[in-house]
């Protein structure tokens, strides 16, 4: 029992990247799918009192879903992103996308707000 003991606790304390990897080989060499792997991995970490300390300082702004403004919300993932009309309407169609990572959270409220306006549903994470 106390093997799977310390197993059980280093799944819990690895890094998005070490958990991004675990999945590419669960994947590549078990043939489990990496989302399935992502969730039972990073699910028991959820838990722990003292994460929620630290603020998060950088957030990734996702369109969830264009809603039925579609032409608004390429429009505005356009003048957002600096993208050309195909890529804006590319992001949309495959909607859910990530719109821009690591900003700032006044700059991803913003950018919610503004797609938002437009039709989408959008989410922070």
């Amino acid at each position: 029992m106390a093997d799977l003991k310390s197993f059980a606790d280093q799944l819990v304390n690895l890094t998005v990247k070490e958990v991004n990897e675990l999945a590419d080989i669960l994947k590549e060499e078990y043939g489990i799918e990496p989302a399935a792997a992502a969730v039972a991995v990073a699910g028991p970490g959820g838990g722990g009192e003292g994460e929620e300390a630290e603020e998060q300082t950088e957030f990734t702004v996702v369109l969830k879903a264009a809603g039925s403004q579609k032409l608004k919300v390429v429009k505005a993932v356009k003048e957002l992103t600096g993208l050309g009309l195909k890529e804006a309407k590319e992001i949309v169609d495959g909607a859910p996308k990530e719109i821009k990572e690591g900003v700032a959270k006044d700059e991803a409220e913003s950018l919610k707000s503004q797609l938002e306006e437009a039709g989408a549903e959008v989410e922070l994470k």
